[in-house]
């Protein structure tokens, strides 16, 4: 015979709180209102977002999709209690991800896990994400707060998004279009941006014993505030260099680094040769690598060292790209260009990316 027990089990006893979760929403709502497009189709509240395909635009709309998180940059955030710009990384970590292929960002969808949901910070939150399709010109249709009592904290939680775009089929970017002779330009990082924090926490924190409060000179703010700098978001950039220039690659500059991931855009049979000397990392970097003693190898692979997005554009076009970054504020630089093998390359299995030189005051 089953006993059950006199006074009856409930959701909010097992550490789930429907009503925390509905307090959350209301939260939210005057944030996610302002992150939206004239194609959206109602609002918060359905069991699914409807989007509208921009009607006329395209020929033969091509969706794209990115779906990413953020590392374990909210530690940052959760040990000095700031989760304010935590949204706009991770609204990074997917819009820029579609940019590669030429796609416009349409929308994103996130998903935030929690040990306990607490309404205000879970609006905060939100409030970045929204901020972040702001900047990237995008709506944020939905979401998903999920409380995971007993798997988590209760002031722990965790994000992951997805970014849905379109680009029209005869204007998809990649590496079918790069060209020998092609130019290289960096696009300038914010700083760290949301890779690497699993090294930068055990060097900084673990090793170094280092309090996030305290002020460190070479950045002229606290540790804290140089790792929550927030990425910064090229997609709306990336679309107008396109209007205006003839682009045919973008790489997004994340885990693997610079040679990892331009690699990815880099056809069979050219390499792509870069010069160290044509930018100087911000302080950041020399900082985790000399307390780390982190050999420029690994950091190289690890960081994006100061270029957080390339563009690859015709030669014809490179100083008419550089100055339509300059006048949307974006800092950047030509690395190199796109060349053939030599025979310093090896004849056979030729690198995609080879980086020369050494940075100035690195």
């Amino acid at each position: 015979m089953t006993h059950y027990p006199i006074s009856g089990s409930t959701y909010d006893g097992a550490g789930v709180s429907i009503a925390a979760g509905e307090a959350a929403v209301d939260l939210m709502k005057p944030h996610t209102e302002r992150a939206t497009r004239p194609e959206v189709i109602g609002g918060i509240g359905g069991f699914a977002s409807l989007f509208r395909l921009p009607v006329g635009k395209y020929q033969q709309p091509v969706l794209a999709s990115a779906s990413d998180g953020v590392g374990t940059k909210p530690a940052i955030a959760q040990a000095l209690d700031k989760h304010d710009t935590i949204g706009i990384d991770l609204v990074a970590m997917v819009v820029d991800d579609l940019v590669p292929c030429g796609a416009e960002p349409l929308f994103v969808q996130d998903y935030i896990a929690c040990g306990k949901v607490h309404p205000e910070k879970i609006a905060t939150l939100v409030a970045g994400i929204a901020e972040g399709c702001v900047r990237a010109g995008c709506a944020l249709v939905g979401g998903e707060t999920a409380e995971h009592p007993g798997l988590m904290d209760p002031d722990d939680y965790d994000l992951a998004a997805t970014a849905v775009g379109v680009v029209e089929y005869d204007d998809v970017l990649g590496p079918h279009r790069v060209r020998e002779g092609d130019v290289v330009i960096g696009l300038k990082s914010s700083g760290l941006h949301a890779n690497g924090f699993s090294m930068v926490r055990h060097v900084l924190l673990d090793i170094g014993r280092l309090p996030l409060e305290g002020h460190v000179e070479e950045f002229g703010r606290t540790l804290g505030e140089e790792l929550l700098e927030p990425c910064r978001i090229y997609a709306l950039d990336c679309l107008a260099l396109q209007r205006e220039t003839d682009v045919h690659a973008f790489a997004h500059i994340t885990g693997g680094g610079l040679a990892g991931n331009l690699a990815r855009v880099i056809p069979h049979g050219l390499t792509a040769h870069l010069d160290r000397r044509a930018w100087t990392p911000l302080p950041v970097f020399g900082y985790i690598a000399a307390r780390g003693r982190v050999e420029r190898a690994e950091m190289d692979k690890t960081f994006n060292m100061g270029i957080g997005m390339v563009a690859v554009v015709s030669a014809d076009d490179a100083d008419r790209a550089l100055a339509v970054l300059t006048a949307r504020h974006i800092p950047s630089v030509t690395l190199g260009t796109i060349e053939k093998p030599g025979a310093a390359d090896g004849a056979v299995d030729a690198p995609r990316v080879v980086l020369t030189g050494e940075h100035p005051k690195f």
